[in-house]
């Protein structure tokens, strides 16, 4: 008997699927992002460092040690060596077998009950906004203290070419233990607020401008059973998007992580996520929020692209040989 869920794409599941956990789905998540954090970790330490630049200092009133992304992997790897490409890549890639084993796993399993598709497997657009951003929020928060160790790492540089706070930490080991002993539990998630926008915005843009790429590919006949060229092209648009609607968000986060704290916890530079954005805002100018953009769009759009291929040919992999 033919069923109106015949012809839907690899990978899309019948929507009449009951919601059921699936420890497989966070798995294949979580080793798709790690494969892609270990080639774009570089590009990650490039941004932060950009981002950093000028703190609070109007355009022109500063020195510019990083001039653009290329430029900046060029100045890092003369002043701080070759290895500080590769700074923080340790709570780097548990940050993302945290955030994305659990933001695209999760995002996986309603895909699969069906709670964000009609009944001929159709994207139904709100509950996928409201689905992808939930799920890249989560996440985030679950992972805030390694993201704020992974920030403080790859800030570190040379005092040629340092901007914001310099973290004394030698390690991810020590930056935990560092960070624990000044203020326990409340110390780790320093800043964690500020993830919640950034994630939840580059989820919702992420994950909804790839699940809409893949089902129109997928309905031309120059797309037919060619799973990783559609994952690529549809990776490669929501790289573009996500790099577009994040920067800001990002941006904030990178300020409110990597500025340093007084004996009682309180930032030095920001008293919260909007005095962040005020300041910024007065200090460098609303273009300010999109500084190191070209260095964001370069991080995000390979790493949007290894990470949905990765995930995409795991999961593909996967339904065929293993569920």
């Amino acid at each position: 008997m033919t069923t109106v869920h015949q012809n839907l794409p690899r990978n899309v599941p019948n929507p009449k699927q009951n919601l059921q956990f699936d420890i497989a789905e966070y798995a294949l998540a979580g080793s798709a992002a790690v494969c892609a954090g270990l080639f774009t970790n570089p590009l990650e330490v490039m941004k932060v460092r950009m981002q950093l630049q000028g703190e609070l200092h109007a355009r022109g009133k500063h020195a510019v040690h990083y001039r653009h992304v290329f430029h900046a992997g060029y100045v890092i790897a003369k002043h701080d060596g070759i290895l500080a490409l590769q700074a923080g890549l340790a709570p780097a890639l548990w940050f993302q077998l945290c955030l994305n084993g659990f933001r695209l796993g999760s995002y996986q399993v309603i895909d699969n009950s069906g709670l964000i598709r009609d009944d001929n497997g159709q994207i139904i657009f709100y509950r996928n906004v409201v689905a992808g951003g939930l799920c890249g929020a989560t996440g985030a928060f679950l992972g805030s203290p390694l993201y704020l160790i992974k920030t403080h790492l790859q800030a570190r540089a040379a005092s040629e070419i340092a901007f914001g706070h310099q973290h004394q930490h030698t390690g991810m080991i020590h930056a935990f233990r560092t960070i624990w002993k000044d203020g326990g539990v409340r110390g780790l998630f320093r800043g964690s607020t500020s993830s919640l926008p950034r994630a939840c915005c580059g989820s919702m843009a992420q994950l909804t401008s790839f699940a809409y790429c893949k089902q129109m590919l997928a309905k031309h006949a120059a797309f037919k059973d060619r799973p990783i060229t559609i994952a690529f092209a549809a990776s490669m648009v929501g790289g573009v998007i996500t790099a577009f609607a994040m920067t800001p968000f990002d941006l904030i986060s990178t300020r409110l992580y990597n500025q340093g704290v007084d004996k009682n916890g309180k930032g030095l530079l920001y008293q919260g996520y909007f005095d962040c954005v005020r300041k910024i805002h007065n200090a460098e100018g609303a273009l300010a929020f999109y500084k190191g953009f070209g260095a964001c769009y370069f991080r995000l759009g390979p790493h949007t692209v290894l990470t949905l291929m990765f995930w995409d040919t795991f999961k593909d992999y996967y339904n065929r040989y293993v569920r």
